[in-house]
Protein backbone atom coordinates (compact mmCIF):
# COMPACT_ATOMS: atom_id res chain seq x y z
CA UNK A 1 0.00 0.00 0.00
CA UNK A 2 1.29 3.53 -1.06
CA UNK A 3 0.03 6.85 0.41
CA UNK A 4 0.76 10.00 -0.48
CA UNK A 5 -0.60 13.49 -0.26
CA UNK A 6 -2.37 16.40 -2.86
CA UNK A 7 -4.30 19.11 -2.02
CA UNK A 8 -7.21 17.84 -4.09
CA UNK A 9 -8.86 14.69 -4.41
CA UNK A 10 -11.46 14.20 -7.41
CA UNK A 11 -13.25 11.25 -7.80
CA UNK A 12 -15.50 11.11 -11.13
CA UNK A 13 -13.63 12.12 -14.51
CA UNK A 14 -17.28 13.29 -16.37
CA UNK A 15 -17.63 17.10 -17.26
CA UNK A 16 -17.76 18.08 -13.54
CA UNK A 17 -14.51 16.10 -12.55
CA UNK A 18 -12.84 17.38 -15.29
CA UNK A 19 -13.83 21.12 -15.50
CA UNK A 20 -12.79 20.69 -11.16
CA UNK A 21 -9.59 20.02 -12.25
CA UNK A 22 -8.68 22.29 -14.88
CA UNK A 23 -10.02 25.39 -13.19
CA UNK A 24 -7.99 24.33 -9.82
CA UNK A 25 -4.96 24.30 -12.26
CA UNK A 26 -5.79 26.89 -13.74
CA UNK A 27 -5.12 28.46 -10.47
CA UNK A 28 -2.57 26.57 -9.32
CA UNK A 29 -3.45 23.98 -7.42
CA UNK A 30 -2.69 20.58 -8.38
CA UNK A 31 -5.38 17.73 -7.90
CA UNK A 32 -5.40 14.38 -8.39
CA UNK A 33 -8.78 13.06 -10.32
CA UNK A 34 -9.44 9.34 -10.00
CA UNK A 35 -12.22 7.60 -12.23
CA UNK A 36 -13.10 3.56 -12.43
CA UNK A 37 -14.29 3.87 -15.88
CA UNK A 38 -11.12 2.91 -17.92
CA UNK A 39 -11.31 6.55 -19.93
CA UNK A 40 -13.72 9.87 -20.31
CA UNK A 41 -17.35 9.07 -21.58
CA UNK A 42 -18.08 6.97 -24.92
CA UNK A 43 -21.84 8.62 -25.18
CA UNK A 44 -22.71 11.44 -27.75
CA UNK A 45 -24.98 12.83 -25.12
CA UNK A 46 -24.71 16.50 -23.11
CA UNK A 47 -24.70 18.26 -25.89
CA UNK A 48 -23.44 22.22 -26.12
CA UNK A 49 -21.50 24.38 -24.41
CA UNK A 50 -23.99 27.58 -23.48
CA UNK A 51 -22.56 31.14 -23.42
CA UNK A 52 -22.03 31.62 -19.93
CA UNK A 53 -19.95 28.33 -19.63
CA UNK A 54 -17.75 29.29 -22.99
CA UNK A 55 -16.89 32.43 -21.13
CA UNK A 56 -15.19 30.47 -18.32
CA UNK A 57 -13.61 28.08 -20.98
CA UNK A 58 -12.32 31.21 -22.79
CA UNK A 59 -10.18 31.63 -19.42
CA UNK A 60 -9.11 28.17 -19.32
CA UNK A 61 -7.69 28.67 -22.71
CA UNK A 62 -10.11 25.84 -24.83
CA UNK A 63 -13.34 27.62 -25.72
CA UNK A 64 -11.65 26.98 -29.40
CA UNK A 65 -10.73 23.77 -29.37
CA UNK A 66 -14.34 23.28 -27.82
CA UNK A 67 -16.35 24.99 -30.97
CA UNK A 68 -13.95 23.16 -33.02
CA UNK A 69 -15.03 19.67 -31.58
CA UNK A 70 -18.66 20.65 -32.34
CA UNK A 71 -20.62 21.68 -35.17
CA UNK A 72 -21.20 24.94 -36.79
CA UNK A 73 -23.76 26.84 -35.25
CA UNK A 74 -24.21 28.61 -37.90
CA UNK A 75 -25.95 25.82 -39.52
CA UNK A 76 -28.71 25.91 -36.75
CA UNK A 77 -29.86 23.53 -34.57
CA UNK A 78 -33.81 23.41 -34.35
CA UNK A 79 -35.75 21.66 -31.46
CA UNK A 80 -38.90 19.99 -32.31
CA UNK A 81 -41.46 18.81 -30.69
CA UNK A 82 -43.39 16.17 -32.85
CA UNK A 83 -45.19 12.68 -33.04
CA UNK A 84 -42.02 11.66 -35.64
CA UNK A 85 -39.41 12.92 -37.18
CA UNK A 86 -40.80 13.05 -40.71
CA UNK A 87 -44.27 14.30 -39.56
CA UNK A 88 -45.84 17.57 -38.73
CA UNK A 89 -44.19 19.54 -36.22
CA UNK A 90 -46.40 20.36 -33.01
CA UNK A 91 -44.43 22.97 -31.74
CA UNK A 92 -40.77 24.54 -32.61
CA UNK A 93 -38.84 25.93 -29.89
CA UNK A 94 -36.18 26.78 -31.71
CA UNK A 95 -35.94 27.73 -35.50
CA UNK A 96 -32.63 27.60 -38.12
CA UNK A 97 -30.68 30.17 -36.12
CA UNK A 98 -29.28 30.54 -32.47
CA UNK A 99 -30.40 33.46 -30.83
CA UNK A 100 -27.95 36.57 -30.84
CA UNK A 101 -26.90 37.34 -27.64
CA UNK A 102 -23.64 39.46 -27.98
CA UNK A 103 -25.29 42.56 -26.20
CA UNK A 104 -24.79 40.11 -23.36
CA UNK A 105 -21.87 38.28 -23.42
CA UNK A 106 -18.87 38.08 -25.68
CA UNK A 107 -18.85 34.29 -26.28
CA UNK A 108 -20.26 32.09 -28.58
CA UNK A 109 -22.53 28.98 -27.42
CA UNK A 110 -20.56 25.73 -28.79
CA UNK A 111 -21.80 22.58 -29.49
CA UNK A 112 -19.66 19.38 -28.35
CA UNK A 113 -21.28 16.50 -27.10
CA UNK A 114 -19.88 14.94 -23.31
CA UNK A 115 -17.92 12.40 -25.48
CA UNK A 116 -15.64 15.09 -27.18
CA UNK A 117 -15.80 18.15 -24.38
CA UNK A 118 -14.38 15.75 -21.93
CA UNK A 119 -11.08 14.80 -23.21
CA UNK A 120 -10.14 18.32 -23.84
CA UNK A 121 -10.96 19.36 -20.64
CA UNK A 122 -8.96 16.57 -19.13
CA UNK A 123 -5.89 16.96 -21.29
CA UNK A 124 -5.68 20.71 -20.28
CA UNK A 125 -6.30 19.73 -16.60
CA UNK A 126 -3.63 17.45 -17.06
CA UNK A 127 -1.33 20.47 -18.70
CA UNK A 128 -2.37 22.71 -15.77
CA UNK A 129 -0.77 19.95 -13.62
CA UNK A 130 -3.57 17.35 -12.37
CA UNK A 131 -2.90 13.78 -12.41
CA UNK A 132 -5.45 11.55 -13.84
CA UNK A 133 -5.93 8.13 -12.99
CA UNK A 134 -8.60 6.11 -14.80
CA UNK A 135 -9.75 2.45 -13.72
CA UNK A 136 -9.63 3.41 -10.29
CA UNK A 137 -12.50 3.58 -7.70
CA UNK A 138 -12.56 4.98 -4.68
CA UNK A 139 -13.04 2.24 -1.77
CA UNK A 140 -13.62 4.08 1.57
CA UNK A 141 -12.91 7.75 2.80
CA UNK A 142 -12.66 9.22 5.98
CA UNK A 143 -12.49 13.00 7.41
CA UNK A 144 -11.21 15.30 10.28
CA UNK A 145 -10.12 18.63 10.81
CA UNK A 146 -7.13 17.71 9.39
CA UNK A 147 -8.18 16.71 6.01
CA UNK A 148 -9.49 13.66 3.76
CA UNK A 149 -8.00 10.12 3.78
CA UNK A 150 -8.81 8.12 1.11
CA UNK A 151 -8.47 4.47 0.17
CA UNK A 152 -7.93 3.70 -4.11
CA UNK A 153 -8.31 0.82 -5.77
CA UNK A 154 -6.76 -0.11 -9.04
CA UNK A 155 -8.96 -2.21 -11.15
CA UNK A 156 -6.48 -3.84 -13.07
CA UNK A 157 -3.90 -4.68 -10.53
CA UNK A 158 -5.69 -4.97 -7.78
CA UNK A 159 -3.18 -2.88 -6.06
CA UNK A 160 -4.63 -0.43 -2.95
CA UNK A 161 -3.49 3.00 -2.42
CA UNK A 162 -3.88 5.44 0.80
CA UNK A 163 -4.10 8.79 -0.02
CA UNK A 164 -4.65 11.64 1.85
CA UNK A 165 -5.91 15.40 0.70
CA UNK A 166 -6.99 18.73 2.18
CA UNK A 167 -10.43 18.17 0.32
CA UNK A 168 -12.29 15.99 -1.55
CA UNK A 169 -14.85 16.72 -4.56
CA UNK A 170 -17.60 14.25 -5.56
CA UNK A 171 -18.10 14.11 -9.01
CA UNK A 172 -19.26 10.53 -9.04
CA UNK A 173 -22.59 11.27 -10.78
CA UNK A 174 -26.28 10.65 -10.19
CA UNK A 175 -25.28 6.65 -9.05
CA UNK A 176 -22.28 7.76 -7.05
CA UNK A 177 -21.90 6.72 -3.66
CA UNK A 178 -20.49 9.46 -1.98
CA UNK A 179 -23.12 11.92 -1.14
CA UNK A 180 -24.56 8.54 1.14
CA UNK A 181 -21.81 8.21 2.76
CA UNK A 182 -22.01 11.62 4.03
CA UNK A 183 -25.86 10.98 4.82
CA UNK A 184 -26.56 13.95 2.96
CA UNK A 185 -30.57 13.66 1.38
CA UNK A 186 -32.33 14.88 -1.23
CA UNK A 187 -35.58 16.51 -2.16
CA UNK A 188 -37.16 16.88 -5.86
CA UNK A 189 -39.74 15.07 -7.62
CA UNK A 190 -37.19 11.91 -7.17
CA UNK A 191 -36.94 8.76 -9.95
CA UNK A 192 -39.15 10.37 -13.00
CA UNK A 193 -38.46 6.91 -15.50
CA UNK A 194 -36.49 5.14 -17.25
CA UNK A 195 -35.06 5.14 -20.44
CA UNK A 196 -33.41 3.21 -23.39
CA UNK A 197 -30.96 4.94 -25.71
CA UNK A 198 -30.49 3.50 -28.70
CA UNK A 199 -27.33 4.19 -31.41
CA UNK A 200 -27.93 3.82 -35.00
CA UNK A 201 -26.94 4.08 -38.67
CA UNK A 202 -29.19 4.64 -41.35
CA UNK A 203 -29.53 7.07 -44.22
CA UNK A 204 -31.35 9.28 -43.49
CA UNK A 205 -30.07 12.66 -45.65
CA UNK A 206 -32.55 13.42 -47.07
CA UNK A 207 -35.04 13.10 -43.98
CA UNK A 208 -33.22 16.10 -42.41
CA UNK A 209 -32.00 17.88 -45.03
CA UNK A 210 -31.51 20.82 -43.73
CA UNK A 211 -31.47 19.55 -40.47
CA UNK A 212 -28.44 17.58 -40.27
CA UNK A 213 -28.22 18.65 -36.63
CA UNK A 214 -31.38 18.57 -34.52
CA UNK A 215 -33.71 17.05 -31.72
CA UNK A 216 -37.10 15.96 -31.81
CA UNK A 217 -39.18 15.58 -28.97
CA UNK A 218 -41.49 12.94 -29.96
CA UNK A 219 -44.77 12.43 -28.35
CA UNK A 220 -45.78 8.99 -29.02
CA UNK A 221 -47.74 5.98 -27.70
CA UNK A 222 -46.83 3.47 -30.16
CA UNK A 223 -43.22 4.85 -29.68
CA UNK A 224 -43.18 3.59 -25.70
CA UNK A 225 -45.54 2.07 -23.81
CA UNK A 226 -45.03 3.82 -20.49
CA UNK A 227 -46.05 7.55 -21.42
CA UNK A 228 -45.49 7.61 -25.15
CA UNK A 229 -42.37 9.60 -24.98
CA UNK A 230 -39.23 9.65 -26.27
CA UNK A 231 -36.56 11.87 -28.33
CA UNK A 232 -34.70 11.87 -31.75
CA UNK A 233 -31.09 13.57 -31.95
CA UNK A 234 -28.15 14.10 -34.19
CA UNK A 235 -24.78 12.13 -33.11
CA UNK A 236 -21.16 13.78 -34.49
CA UNK A 237 -20.61 10.97 -36.71
CA UNK A 238 -22.60 11.41 -39.79
CA UNK A 239 -25.26 9.06 -40.65
CA UNK A 240 -25.07 7.90 -37.09
CA UNK A 241 -28.36 9.00 -35.04
CA UNK A 242 -29.82 8.59 -31.65
CA UNK A 243 -33.50 7.40 -30.35
CA UNK A 244 -34.63 7.49 -26.85
CA UNK A 245 -38.02 5.76 -25.45
CA UNK A 246 -39.20 5.61 -22.16
CA UNK A 247 -39.80 1.91 -21.13
CA UNK A 248 -40.22 0.26 -17.44
CA UNK A 249 -37.67 -2.40 -15.68
CA UNK A 250 -40.42 -3.74 -13.66
CA UNK A 251 -41.87 -4.95 -16.76
CA UNK A 252 -38.96 -6.05 -18.72
CA UNK A 253 -35.36 -5.36 -18.64
CA UNK A 254 -33.83 -3.09 -20.57
CA UNK A 255 -31.26 -5.59 -22.09
CA UNK A 256 -34.37 -8.03 -23.18
CA UNK A 257 -35.09 -5.73 -26.35
CA UNK A 258 -34.57 -7.64 -29.19
CA UNK A 259 -31.97 -5.90 -32.15
CA UNK A 260 -35.46 -6.52 -34.37
CA UNK A 261 -37.64 -4.74 -31.80
CA UNK A 262 -34.71 -2.19 -31.68
CA UNK A 263 -35.21 -1.15 -35.17
CA UNK A 264 -39.14 -1.29 -34.60
CA UNK A 265 -38.60 1.50 -32.06
CA UNK A 266 -36.15 3.37 -34.85
CA UNK A 267 -38.94 3.38 -37.37
CA UNK A 268 -41.64 4.28 -35.39
CA UNK A 269 -39.79 7.28 -34.27
CA UNK A 270 -38.21 8.30 -37.42
CA UNK A 271 -41.90 7.25 -39.21
CA UNK A 272 -40.43 5.44 -41.79
CA UNK A 273 -41.84 2.03 -41.74
CA UNK A 274 -38.90 0.59 -43.82
CA UNK A 275 -36.09 2.35 -43.00
CA UNK A 276 -33.20 0.79 -43.22
CA UNK A 277 -31.02 0.68 -39.61
CA UNK A 278 -28.46 -0.81 -37.89
CA UNK A 279 -28.06 -0.73 -34.46
CA UNK A 280 -24.88 -0.08 -33.01
CA UNK A 281 -25.66 0.08 -29.52
CA UNK A 282 -27.94 0.58 -26.60
CA UNK A 283 -27.60 1.66 -23.23
CA UNK A 284 -29.94 2.19 -20.33
CA UNK A 285 -30.40 4.98 -18.13
CA UNK A 286 -33.14 6.56 -15.49
CA UNK A 287 -34.36 10.52 -15.47
CA UNK A 288 -35.03 12.34 -12.01
CA UNK A 289 -35.00 15.18 -10.39
CA UNK A 290 -33.13 15.60 -7.20
CA UNK A 291 -30.76 18.17 -5.37
CA UNK A 292 -28.55 17.54 -2.64
CA UNK A 293 -29.93 19.34 0.58
CA UNK A 294 -25.96 20.33 1.04
CA UNK A 295 -23.78 20.52 -1.04
CA UNK A 296 -20.88 19.98 1.00
CA UNK A 297 -20.07 18.49 4.35
CA UNK A 298 -16.29 19.59 6.11
CA UNK A 299 -14.09 19.20 3.69
CA UNK A 300 -16.32 17.25 1.19
CA UNK A 301 -17.95 18.89 -1.72
CA UNK A 302 -20.39 17.81 -4.59
CA UNK A 303 -20.12 18.90 -8.13
CA UNK A 304 -22.50 17.78 -11.08
CA UNK A 305 -25.00 15.14 -10.98
CA UNK A 306 -23.50 14.26 -7.40
CA UNK A 307 -25.00 17.38 -6.33
CA UNK A 308 -27.94 17.86 -8.78
CA UNK A 309 -29.80 15.25 -11.04
CA UNK A 310 -32.32 16.94 -13.57
CA UNK A 311 -34.13 16.04 -17.08
CA UNK A 312 -32.19 16.50 -20.03
CA UNK A 313 -34.65 18.97 -21.45
CA UNK A 314 -32.87 22.51 -21.62
CA UNK A 315 -29.23 21.18 -22.12
CA UNK A 316 -27.94 22.51 -18.87
CA UNK A 317 -26.97 19.31 -17.08
CA UNK A 318 -23.98 19.74 -18.24
CA UNK A 319 -23.73 23.22 -18.58
CA UNK A 320 -23.94 23.58 -14.35
CA UNK A 321 -21.23 20.61 -14.17
CA UNK A 322 -18.70 22.33 -15.53
CA UNK A 323 -19.89 25.27 -13.63
CA UNK A 324 -19.86 24.22 -10.70
CA UNK A 325 -16.03 23.14 -10.95
CA UNK A 326 -15.51 26.92 -12.02
CA UNK A 327 -17.69 28.08 -9.44
CA UNK A 328 -15.66 26.10 -6.45
CA UNK A 329 -12.62 25.89 -7.95
CA UNK A 330 -11.00 29.24 -6.86
CA UNK A 331 -12.71 28.68 -3.66
CA UNK A 332 -10.60 25.76 -2.69
CA UNK A 333 -7.62 27.59 -4.10
CA UNK A 334 -7.95 30.81 -2.16
CA UNK A 335 -7.77 28.37 0.94
CA UNK A 336 -5.58 26.34 0.02
CA UNK A 337 -2.74 28.87 -0.94
CA UNK A 338 -3.30 30.52 1.96
CA UNK A 339 -5.26 33.35 0.63
CA UNK A 340 -8.77 33.53 2.16
CA UNK A 341 -10.25 31.62 5.49
CA UNK A 342 -11.85 28.00 5.79
CA UNK A 343 -15.16 30.08 5.56
CA UNK A 344 -14.79 31.31 2.58
CA UNK A 345 -15.80 27.25 1.21
CA UNK A 346 -18.73 27.74 3.70
CA UNK A 347 -20.18 30.57 0.25
CA UNK A 348 -20.45 27.02 -2.68
CA UNK A 349 -23.31 25.43 -0.60
CA UNK A 350 -25.03 29.07 -0.06
CA UNK A 351 -24.71 30.40 -3.80
CA UNK A 352 -24.28 27.13 -5.70
CA UNK A 353 -27.12 25.21 -3.68
CA UNK A 354 -30.43 27.91 -4.84
CA UNK A 355 -29.16 27.49 -8.58
CA UNK A 356 -29.04 24.20 -8.80
CA UNK A 357 -32.91 24.10 -7.54
CA UNK A 358 -33.41 27.14 -10.24
CA UNK A 359 -31.56 25.05 -12.83
CA UNK A 360 -33.58 21.62 -12.34
CA UNK A 361 -36.78 23.05 -12.18
CA UNK A 362 -36.75 24.82 -15.31
CA UNK A 363 -35.52 21.76 -16.62
CA UNK A 364 -38.31 19.78 -15.16
CA UNK A 365 -40.75 22.31 -16.34
CA UNK A 366 -38.92 22.02 -19.99
CA UNK A 367 -39.64 18.26 -19.79
CA UNK A 368 -43.15 18.59 -19.16
CA UNK A 369 -43.89 21.39 -21.96
CA UNK A 370 -41.88 19.65 -24.40
CA UNK A 371 -42.29 15.39 -23.57
CA UNK A 372 -44.48 14.94 -20.57
CA UNK A 373 -47.35 17.24 -20.51
CA UNK A 374 -49.26 14.28 -18.45
CA UNK A 375 -46.80 15.36 -15.32
CA UNK A 376 -48.16 18.60 -15.26
CA UNK A 377 -49.45 19.27 -11.59
CA UNK A 378 -49.53 23.11 -11.43
CA UNK A 379 -46.71 23.16 -8.97
CA UNK A 380 -44.35 23.11 -11.47
CA UNK A 381 -42.13 26.37 -11.65
CA UNK A 382 -42.86 28.45 -14.14
CA UNK A 383 -40.42 28.69 -17.75
CA UNK A 384 -38.31 32.09 -17.57
CA UNK A 385 -36.44 32.74 -20.51
CA UNK A 386 -32.82 31.32 -20.52
CA UNK A 387 -30.76 34.46 -20.59
CA UNK A 388 -32.14 34.73 -17.27
CA UNK A 389 -31.00 31.62 -15.61
CA UNK A 390 -28.06 32.04 -17.34
CA UNK A 391 -26.81 35.29 -17.03
CA UNK A 392 -29.30 37.03 -14.62
CA UNK A 393 -29.18 34.95 -11.28
CA UNK A 394 -27.85 36.80 -8.29
CA UNK A 395 -26.67 34.96 -5.36
CA UNK A 396 -28.66 35.15 -1.87
CA UNK A 397 -25.40 35.72 0.22
CA UNK A 398 -22.08 33.96 0.58
CA UNK A 399 -18.62 35.19 -0.60
CA UNK A 400 -20.26 39.20 -1.41
CA UNK A 401 -20.87 42.34 0.35
CA UNK A 402 -24.55 42.96 0.10
CA UNK A 403 -25.80 46.06 -0.09
CA UNK A 404 -28.47 47.25 2.53
CA UNK A 405 -31.63 47.32 0.18
CA UNK A 406 -30.58 44.15 -0.89
CA UNK A 407 -33.75 42.03 -1.89
CA UNK A 408 -32.07 38.22 -1.84
CA UNK A 409 -31.90 35.72 -4.64
CA UNK A 410 -33.48 35.67 -7.90
CA UNK A 411 -32.94 36.81 -11.33
CA UNK A 412 -33.11 39.65 -13.26
CA UNK A 413 -32.76 41.01 -16.89
CA UNK A 414 -28.90 40.47 -17.76
CA UNK A 415 -30.14 43.30 -20.41
CA UNK A 416 -31.02 45.64 -18.06
CA UNK A 417 -28.16 44.27 -15.28
CA UNK A 418 -28.16 46.55 -11.49
CA UNK A 419 -24.47 46.21 -10.96
CA UNK A 420 -25.17 44.75 -7.65
CA UNK A 421 -23.41 42.94 -5.43
CA UNK A 422 -23.93 39.18 -6.06
CA UNK A 423 -25.09 39.20 -9.86
CA UNK A 424 -23.02 38.56 -12.74
CA UNK A 425 -20.62 41.26 -13.96
CA UNK A 426 -22.06 42.77 -16.85
CA UNK A 427 -20.42 42.58 -20.51
CA UNK A 428 -19.39 45.66 -21.92
CA UNK A 429 -17.77 45.69 -25.22
CA UNK A 430 -14.63 48.09 -24.96
CA UNK A 431 -12.67 50.24 -27.08
CA UNK A 432 -10.41 47.40 -28.35
CA UNK A 433 -12.97 45.42 -29.27
CA UNK A 434 -12.90 43.09 -26.38
CA UNK A 435 -14.87 42.74 -23.46
CA UNK A 436 -15.17 43.45 -19.78
CA UNK A 437 -15.68 39.79 -19.04
CA UNK A 438 -12.21 38.95 -21.00
CA UNK A 439 -10.77 41.27 -17.68
CA UNK A 440 -11.97 37.98 -15.25
CA UNK A 441 -11.37 34.59 -14.65
CA UNK A 442 -7.45 34.43 -12.77
CA UNK A 443 -8.07 37.06 -9.80
CA UNK A 444 -10.03 39.56 -8.65
CA UNK A 445 -10.36 42.66 -10.79
CA UNK A 446 -11.44 46.25 -9.74
CA UNK A 447 -13.03 47.89 -12.23
CA UNK A 448 -13.50 52.38 -12.09
CA UNK A 449 -12.38 55.73 -13.43
CA UNK A 450 -10.49 56.75 -10.93
CA UNK A 451 -6.99 56.75 -10.44
CA UNK A 452 -7.67 56.88 -6.51
CA UNK A 453 -8.95 53.39 -6.58
CA UNK A 454 -5.89 51.94 -8.96
CA UNK A 455 -3.65 53.01 -6.09
CA UNK A 456 -5.93 51.86 -3.24
CA UNK A 457 -6.08 48.29 -4.80
CA UNK A 458 -2.12 48.11 -5.26
CA UNK A 459 -2.46 48.83 -1.38
CA UNK A 460 -4.86 46.42 -0.76
CA UNK A 461 -3.44 43.80 -2.43
CA UNK A 462 -0.10 44.12 -1.27
CA UNK A 463 -1.34 43.48 2.47
CA UNK A 464 -3.50 40.53 2.19
CA UNK A 465 -0.78 39.05 -0.45
CA UNK A 466 -3.79 38.54 -2.87
CA UNK A 467 -4.01 40.10 -6.17
CA UNK A 468 -6.59 42.99 -7.25
CA UNK A 469 -5.99 43.63 -10.49
CA UNK A 470 -7.30 47.52 -11.22
CA UNK A 471 -8.30 48.24 -14.62
CA UNK A 472 -9.24 52.06 -15.42
CA UNK A 473 -12.18 51.73 -18.30
CA UNK A 474 -13.38 54.17 -20.93
CA UNK A 475 -15.99 52.69 -22.54
CA UNK A 476 -19.98 54.73 -23.23
CA UNK A 477 -22.54 53.22 -20.52
CA UNK A 478 -19.88 51.17 -18.60
CA UNK A 479 -20.48 52.85 -15.48
CA UNK A 480 -24.55 52.55 -15.85
CA UNK A 481 -24.83 49.14 -16.23
CA UNK A 482 -22.71 48.32 -13.31
CA UNK A 483 -24.40 50.93 -11.13
CA UNK A 484 -21.77 53.23 -10.04
CA UNK A 485 -20.78 56.85 -10.54
CA UNK A 486 -17.47 58.24 -12.04
CA UNK A 487 -15.35 58.35 -8.93
CA UNK A 488 -16.60 54.76 -7.77
CA UNK A 489 -15.50 51.36 -8.70
CA UNK A 490 -16.50 47.21 -8.64
CA UNK A 491 -14.91 44.67 -7.42
CA UNK A 492 -15.22 41.48 -9.64
CA UNK A 493 -14.29 38.40 -8.15
CA UNK A 494 -12.55 35.76 -9.88
CA UNK A 495 -15.76 33.78 -11.04
CA UNK A 496 -17.45 36.87 -12.91
CA UNK A 497 -19.54 37.63 -10.00
CA UNK A 498 -19.75 41.15 -7.91
CA UNK A 499 -17.95 40.99 -4.84
CA UNK A 500 -18.59 44.36 -4.05
CA UNK A 501 -18.86 48.04 -5.61
CA UNK A 502 -18.71 51.88 -3.77
CA UNK A 503 -20.67 53.85 -5.58
CA UNK A 504 -19.02 56.72 -5.27
CA UNK A 505 -15.23 57.47 -3.86
CA UNK A 506 -14.12 55.47 -1.05
CA UNK A 507 -11.30 54.36 0.95
CA UNK A 508 -8.36 51.61 0.69
CA UNK A 509 -9.63 50.56 3.40
CA UNK A 510 -13.07 50.19 2.64
CA UNK A 511 -11.49 47.69 -0.66
CA UNK A 512 -9.86 45.99 2.56
CA UNK A 513 -12.81 45.76 4.56
CA UNK A 514 -14.89 44.12 1.88
CA UNK A 515 -11.98 41.99 0.63
CA UNK A 516 -11.48 40.35 4.40
CA UNK A 517 -15.39 39.71 4.20
CA UNK A 518 -15.50 38.45 0.68
CA UNK A 519 -12.07 35.76 1.99
CA UNK A 520 -13.60 35.13 4.72
CA UNK A 521 -10.49 36.73 6.65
Amino acid sequence: MTNNHVPVLIVGAGLAGTSTALFLGLHGVPSLLVERHPSTSNQPKARGQSWHTMEALSYAGVAEKMTAAGYDISLGMPIVIAQTVTGPPIHEILGEEWPDWSHLSPATMAMASQERAEPILADRARELGAELRFGTRLESFSQDANGVTAELKDLKTGEISSVTADYLVAADGWRGEIRARLGIGWHGRGDLGHAMVILFDADLDEVVKGREFALFYLQNRELSEVEGTGSFVSTDTPGRWVVVFAYDPEIRGWDSYSEAELVEKVRIAVGIADLEVKIVDRAATGIAHRIADRFSQGRVFLVGDAAHTMPPHGGQGGNTAVMDGFYLAWKLAAVVNGQAGQQLLDSYDIERRPYGDLVAGQQYSNMIFRSAPQLADGKEDPIIPPEQALLGYRYPGGAVVPEPDEDGAGVEDPAHPTGRPGSHAPHVWLPDKSSTIDLFGRSFVLLTESQAWVQAAGEVGERLGVTVKPVLLDAPGWREKYGIGAEGATLVRPDRFIAWRSVGAGTAADLEAAMRTVLAR
